[in-house]
């Protein structure tokens, strides 16, 4: 179990940093409204870019957390639990703007991940 944990753990933190460091600037059919990128997807969510700066710094540092983990644990769990947070708002954020439901699933399964990591990492 502690292994199948540590997969996930790492899984979590490689999807954030995916989004935030390599398709940022690219399209995705899960972005808020028709955004092509993160900044526009922001910008429908009625967030400026300072906002988008601040979560994006946040979100990639608790993902490195997550991978460091691995070896320190006491990262583990206050990592997950923050970027469940995130993740809550960010399911919160497509409600606010009616996207489809299908949009927030990403988000949505992030957040699930996270509250089972932090849990099981205690």
């Amino acid at each position: 179990m502690h292994s199948v944990l540590l997969v996930v753990q790492v899984l979590i933190a490689l999807a954030i940093l995916n989004v935030w460091l390599l398709r940022r600037n690219q399209p995705s059919p899960w972005r808020g409204g028709s955004s092509a990128n993160l900044r526009e997807e922001f910008a429908v969510y009625g967030l400026g870019s300072a906002v988008m700066t601040v979560v994006g710094i946040l979100k990639v540092t608790l993902a490195v957390a997550l991978i460091v983990g691995v070896w320190r644990s006491e990262l583990t769990q206050p990592a997950a639990f923050v970027l469940a947070l995130f993740m809550l708002s960010a399911v919160a954020m497509h409600v606010r703007v009616s996207d489809p439901a299908k949009k927030s699933l990403p988000a949505a399964t992030l957040l699930v991940l996270c509250v089972v990591v932090g849990w099981l990492s205690a």
